[in-house]
This record gives structure tokens, sequence and C-alpha cells, in this order.
């Protein structure tokens, strides 16, 4: 067979980049969005527009840059070392919280699968129980965590496309009218309360472009299939959160722990309802596996550049980083102990959004990195900008995603920052050390 045969098709690309981003993101979307009323789906449109200015100004960077690394390589190209060292780090830091945020998301419809009441205590418990048994299922190595993940996911795929597509049939336009803005929020305000959450479902563009060696002509198929792939995901989550708020009463709805089983057992019955909930834990926790492997190796990745310690280095005959799996689970436990809410909605969404705030720090030197990358490639000046104009729209969206986030958020997620750049200090001196060698040699 030969090597274009081997390679995937621009359509094949585009559903892989839709499937990547879904994951669990969406599970507990609803109810956060019932808090603010329909006149979220201002905050889908907004954020599915910042979504694809960022997608493409990242394909374009996969396909320009000269060093790797992801996020970290793009912005060595504008930040020099510092850069790469603050988007690995912040990036590795959105991770191990996003993650904690995906095991209370399982803990929760866990919780109205089998029907029981858990105290803000026994929720932040049954997350650290959820998160170690991940991280210990993990110790077999990448293949066995790929295979439980892929198929894991279609327990989040299948409710969702079902609901985009028959659920308009139980679709009340009257109930979705009421749930507009119940609670009479100025409207600026009330989009900007649902940004973070909107951003949160789209976590993972990034990842879109790492394929570029998979699929032919890279430089017109991968933008048109990180378009595509953003632009199909954020129609199934528009369709689906919004058809849901002309299904079940806004009120109830903004209570759930348990959204989509909650819809599913008003379309049908209980029964299905349950099942659903399974299919959602299922999901959530094949995810949860998946991305505790991933932050693993993130680190890693940066230990072996010399950003992190060396201990996150090491691997077992498996290649699993074993001792960083460890480190990061112990601090998710932590996490899980420090933001005990009243209610478990609070506790995930106090997660969230300095999960999006942490995550949007390498999206922003990522973009203001596009300009060097593309000059660096030598694309032609007419070309190039079209695509930095792209690039500073994603900037302003994520600036704005930044604010929406809320003042708590932006405060520790920037003291989370700034102790990136004291850590930073105690490893910049090998850097420059490289750097006074390789100059003396030129």
């Amino acid at each position: 067979m030969s090597e274009k045969n081997n390679k995937m098709s621009v359509m094949q690309l585009t559903f892989l980049t839709a499937i990547n981003m879904m994951g669990s993101g969406i599970i507990m979307l609803p109810t956060k969005l019932a808090e603010v009323g329909t006149i979220s789906i201002v905050s889908w449109l907004v954020t599915a527009t910042g979504s694809m200015a960022l997608a493409y100004a990242f394909a374009k960077c996969g396909m320009f840059s000269k060093k790797s690394g992801g996020m970290g390589g793009y912005a060595e190209h504008s930040f020099g070392k510092a850069g790469n060292f603050m988007a690995n780090y912040t990036y590795g830091i959105s991770l191990v919280i996003a993650n904690t945020a995906i095991a209370i998301s399982a803990v929760g419809y866990g919780a109205e699968l089998f029907g029981v009441t858990l105290s803000p205590f026994t929720v932040s418990l049954w997350t650290i129980f959820t998160l170690w048994l991940a991280t210990v299922l993990n110790f077999g190595g990448a293949r066995i965590t790929g295979q439980i993940s892929s198929f894991t996911i279609l327990g989040v795929i299948i409710p969702v496309v079902i609901l985009s597509i028959f659920g308009w049939f139980w679709f009340d336009s009257s109930l979705y009218i009421a749930s507009w803005n119940p609670h009479d929020y100025p409207q600026f305000e009330a989009i900007s309360m649902s940004i973070s959450m909107t951003l949160w479902a789209f976590l993972g563009l990034e990842s879109a472009c790492a394929n570029t060696d998979a699929v032919d002509n890279p430089e017109k198929n991968i933008p048109i299939a990180v378009l595509g792939g953003t632009l199909g995901a954020g129609v199934i989550y528009i369709l689906s959160t919004n058809v849901m708020a002309g299904i079940v009463p806004n009120a109830i709805m903004a209570e759930s722990t348990a959204p989509f089983g909650l819809v599913f057992a008003a379309m049908f019955n209980d029964t299905i309802g349950k099942i659903v909930m399974g299919l959602m834990v299922m999901s959530c926790f094949g995810s949860l596996l998946g991305w505790q492997f991933t932050i693993a190796q993130v680190f890693k990745s940066s230990a072996v550049e010399g950003y992190f310690p060396k201990l996150f280095s090491k691997v077992t005959k498996a290649d699993v980083p074993l001792t960083a799996m460890l480190i990061i689970t112990a601090v998710q436990t932590g996490l899980a102990l420090s933001t005990m809410s009243p209610s478990l909605n609070k506790q995930f969404n106090i997660l969230v959004d300095l999960a999006v705030v942490t995550n949007i720090i390498p999206y922003l030197l990522s973009m203001a990195s596009v300009s060097v990358i593309q000059e660096t490639a030598g694309v032609p000046l007419g070309k190039s900008r079209w695509v930095n104009f792209v690039a500073f729209v994603g900037s302003v969206y994520s600036l704005y995603a930044l604010y929406a986030c809320g003042f708590t958020a932006m405060m520790y997620g920037a003291m989370i920052t700034f102790a990136g750049w004291t850590l930073y200090g105690f490893v910049s001196k090998r850097f420059d050390l490289i750097s006074s060698v390789t100059d003396r040699h030129i």
C-alpha cells in the first residue's frame, strides 16, 4: 500500500478533530448554562467564532513552526525559552485542574445513576477515588489506555447526537422562551457568565494541528479539517444544549448533576435516563483515563527538555511516567479537598474557571508568535497578513474569556502564572549557559 493511501482524507481528519474536542467537556454544560438562561446561545456563537479563529491559527502554527513541543514550541519563536517554559507550565497546570473537574462530573452522574445524595466531603472523597483509579489503570501503558478511551467516548457522542437530531420532537418553544433570561441579568453580564463554560467545551482544539503528517496536502487540508471540526463540534454543542432547554424547565435543569440523564428520562422514561447516565459515567471515566496519561506525558516531555524536575521523566519498563502520575494525582487530591463547596455544581464551576484561565495563557503566547513563525518559515506577506489577523481575533477572544471567568479565577490564575516565573528562575541558568556556548561557537 502506498504512503499516500495510508494517510487520512480531509473528511476523516475533520471528524477526528470534532471527536477530540467533544470528549467529556459537554456533559455538565447544560446545568451551568441553565443558571444563566437560554440567552447563553449568544455565548455559544461568540465562543464558536473565537475558537475557530484560535483553531485556524494553531493549524498554521503546526504547519510552519520549526520548533517541536506544541504550544511551548510555538511560544518559543517570540518569547524564547521562557515562553516555552510558561506555555508548558500553564498548560500542564490547566490539565491537572481540568481532570479534577472531569472526575467531579463522573461522580455527579454516578450519584444520580445510583440515586444517592452525597455531602460535599463525600463528593471530594469519591472524586479522589476516581482520580486514583484512573491513575492506577494507566500503569499498563499507552496502548491499553488508548483502546479504552477510544471506546468509551461513544458514551457521550451517541446521546448528544441523538438529542441534537431527534430531541426537537419533544421541544417546547414556550418553555425555551420563558428560560431566556430568568434572573434578569444585564445582557452583557449574562453572556459573559457562560463564556468560560462554552470555551471549556472547546478545550483541546490546539491538538487538532498534531496530525500534519497524517493527511494529504496538509497546507490546504489541515485548516479545512480544523475549521470544519471546530464548527461541527460547535453545531452539535449548540443544538444539544438548546434543545434540552426546551424539554426540561430551567429551574430543574440548573439544579441537576446529571442533565443529560434528566432530559432523556423526560423524553422517554427513567430507565432510558439511567442508561444515558451510565453511558456518560463511562465516557467521563474513559476521558479521564486518557487525559491522566496525557498530563503525565506533558510533564515528562517538559522534564526531558529541562523545564521540570528530572523525577518527572522517570518511566517504567512499559514506558509509563509513573512518578509523574503519582505526583500529579497527589496534587489533584489536594485540589479536590481545597475546592470543596456546598454543591457539586459549584465545585465543578470553580475548577472549570481556573482551568480555562490557565489554559488561555499558552493560547495567548502562541497567538502572539504567529507572525514570527510565518516570517521565519518564509510565508509571503500577502498570505501571512490574513493569518495574523485571525490570530489577533483569537487573542482578543482569549482576553475576553479571561475577563468572563471572573476576578477570583483570574486572581488565582495570575498567582499560578507568577509562580511559574519564579520556578523558571531555578532552571533558566542552564538555557543561558547553552546560549552562551552556542554564541561562542558562532
